[in-house]
């Protein structure tokens, strides 16, 4: 009877944590409801993994002396991931979110990759379509696992050049048929032995290595301008492991929540190529922002340096100004500040906007992120399709720390590596103002031909510290 109401307990809370993850999905669409949407999704994650511990009243027999061991092995491992979690989470700043999601979407990929393995090494599976979920979700977890390691290092600044070897694909292309074969090779001896290990034990390993290896590979050539679509591939390979693990072990809130962040991920993976005006095979393959820059069209004119004062002056006199953020409004922190200067503007009649290109900073959303927490108001906040007809209209635009995004030879320079990107169309307005550090390139390693135009200067500097200087500037006019 105690069993039957623990199994009829967990279903019920899993259908109930189901909607939750479901309706959480929902909220995150708006920036409005993301929030909120975050926290449903989490109380949802956190009612299946509590009620998941009534399954100690449905073990076998054999299995009941070792549960106080096991249980609290589960709550130490639960009590050091989420605070660590939680610690990680308070201190990461917000430039450090992208390698923060690439790390931690590694370990969702790995904890798929370790389940699929004790079921392995267990000899609990020898069904035939249980054996393929388990080993196909094997070898996606195992990839996602160290391929989401490459990229935090690439993200954190650990690992700072593309790799480049000729033949490279080729040997790729070898280890995954090995690892296939390896996989199938497993399927059919535990079949036929039901599960035993006897010879096999050696293949399970070779069959994990390859997958690891293959991840690491297969991410080391990939440049940083794809670090973006990189993310959202293993997201998605993250995903969908651990719904075929949940199939295998037959957990519901496993399979719907796999399969809710695989489906996440693989169109989120398809609207960040589209906004890149790529297909995922060649950010796999063709190694963008990681080859060799090819020379473009020669660029004509100069960079033309102004004061912070003037350009500060220059947004107070017009009617119509557009702010364009990228990283390096993200790196100085300069967001605050931002808000302070565009409200000023706007008491002085000015109307302001923001355009934000999808793949604008290191990582889907970020600078979404990065103005609502300044409190920019969401009416504020435009996406390239709403906003690029607007810019011959606008008396100035100002860029903060973006580049590529914004650079008029992906319409004009076939030679270019980012030629057929949509960008912002900001080199249109009557006049633009740049805030940059120093004259360094972009992740594609071009020259940006936008800085060179005649309608454009550049201000030099700290965003945060160019931003109180165009603060002061105004305030002082009275």
């Amino acid at each position: 009877m105690l069993i039957m109401t623990s199994q009829w307990l967990i279903g019920l809370v899993y259908f109930f944590a189901a909607f939750l993850l479901i309706f959480g999905l929902w909220r995150m669409s708006s920036p409005v409801t993301a929030a909120g949407g975050i926290h449903v999704a989490g109380w949802g994650m956190a009612a299946a993994v509590i009620v998941s511990f009534l399954y100690v009243f449905s073990v076998s027999e054999a299995a009941r002396p070792h549960l106080p061991v096991n249980v609290s092995l589960a709550l130490v491992a639960l009590l050091l991931g989420g605070g660590a979690a939680w610690w990680s989470g308070r201190k990461a700043a917000m430039t450090a979110m992208p390698q923060m999601v690439a790390i931690y979407n590694g370990m969702g990929g790995g904890a798929a990759a370790a389940i699929a393995a004790m079921e392995l090494f267990g000899g609990r599976v020898f069904d035939l379509s249980a054996l393929a979920g388990t080993l196909f979700g094997a070898l996606i977890g195992a990839i996602s696992l160290s391929g989401s390691l490459i990229a935090w290092a690439k993200l954190d600044g650990r690992i700072n050049k593309p790799l480049h070897m000729k033949g490279l694909q080729l040997i790729n292309a070898l280890l995954m048929l090995v690892t296939l074969c390896v996989g199938a090779w497993l399927m059919v001896v535990m079949h036929a032995e039901h599960g035993s290990l006897n010879g096999v034990l050696w293949l399970i390993g070779v069959f994990f290595g390859c997958a690891l290896l293959f991840g690491v590979l297969m991410t080391l050539p990939i440049g940083g301008a794809d670090m973006p679509v990189v993310i959202s591939i293993y997201n998605a390979f993250t995903g969908l492991a651990v719904g075929l693990e949940g199939f295998v072990l037959q957990v519901p809130a496993m399979m719907i929540a796999g399969m809710l962040v695989g489906a996440a991920g693989v169109l989120l993976t398809l609207l960040m190529a589209k906004a890149m005006n790529r297909t995922v095979a060649h950010v796999l393959f063709a190694r963008f922002g990681g080859q060799p820059v090819r020379k473009g069209a020669a660029i004509v004119g100069e960079l033309k340096p102004t004061a912070a004062s003037d350009a500060g002056v220059a947004m107070r006199y017009a009617n119509k100004v557009i702010i364009v953020p990228g990283y390096g409004l993200a790196v100085a922190q300069g967001q605050q500040k931002l808000y302070e200067f565009v409200k000023l503007l706007q008491a002085h009649g000015v109307l302001v906007r923001f355009a934000v290109h999808p793949v604008a900073g290191r990582m889907p959303g970020q600078m979404d992120v990065l103005l609502a927490e300044a409190g920019v108001p969401y009416d504020l906040i435009f996406q390239l399709d709403d906003i690029n007809t607007d810019f011959a209209d606008t008396d100035v635009v100002l860029v903060i720390g973006a580049n590529d995004v914004v650079n008029p030879a992906a319409r004009s320079d076939k030679a270019s590596p980012i030629y057929g990107m949509p960008i912002l169309d900001v080199d249109k307005a009557h006049h633009v103002y740049v805030v940059k550090r120093g004259e360094g390139k972009g992740y594609a390693g071009i020259q940006n031909q936008l800085f060179y135009a005649e309608n454009c200067n550049m201000v030099y500097g700290d965003a945060q510290a160019v931003l109180v200087k165009m603060i002061e500037a105004v305030r002082g006019l009275g």
